[in-house]
């Protein structure tokens, strides 16, 4: 009998196995930069396993914290580290008392609020999305039908975007 494996799952072992080989990656871009299968090896670049985390300043810290939980994320606050997490991953936010510190120089140097723009997968119906921007108090600026990341960027998806306290854009993307 096969076990399923989540895709999620799947993607992980292939990080940790190491480069990848493909016939058929749209990763390949010939000199005139538009994406073409590839048919030759793809390796996956020095070692990369995954992305980490993301840090964007933030201004109204107790608005945000707020309004992250409200949408559902995990909200850890350390000391002046704060971050939202979702299934591995996590973006950080760096308080005003950080990032407009002359001595903080880890971070971009000209970031300022708001400076994010985030999607996120909505693996919901768009009834409970909607009932969780409400819970947030988030306004919908723009809906509709794109193109997201999935399958190399092809993927037909409907997205839902909202601002957070701060001003950064949040987009929530529903395939079918």
């Amino acid at each position: 009998m096969r076990s399923s494996c989540s895709r999620r799952a799947f993607i992980k072992k292939a990080i940790i196995a190491g480069p990848v080989v493909s016939g058929a990656s749209t990763f390949a871009r010939p000199s005139d930069g538009v994406a073409q299968p590839a048919h030759a090896v793809t390796q996956q670049a020095a070692r990369i396993g995954a992305l980490d985390h993301v840090a964007i300043p933030i201004q109204k810290v107790e608005q945000m914290v707020e309004f992250y939980r409200a949408l559902g994320f995990r909200v850890s606050e350390v000391g002046q580290g704060i971050s939202i997490h979702f299934g591995d991953q996590k973006i950080n936010f760096h308080v005003p008392a950080r990032w407009q510190n002359e001595n903080f120089t880890l971070r971009a140097a000209e970031a300022i609020p708001p400076c994010g723009d985030f999607c996120w997968v909505w693996e919901g119906t768009s009834e409970a999305l909607r009932s969780v921007l409400q819970a947030a108090e988030a306004e919908i600026v723009a809906e509709g039908e794109r193109r997201g990341g999935r399958d190399g960027g092809s993927a037909i998806g409907e997205s839902v975007y909202v601002r957070d306290p701060d001003g950064n854009l949040l987009e929530f993307i529903s395939y079918a």
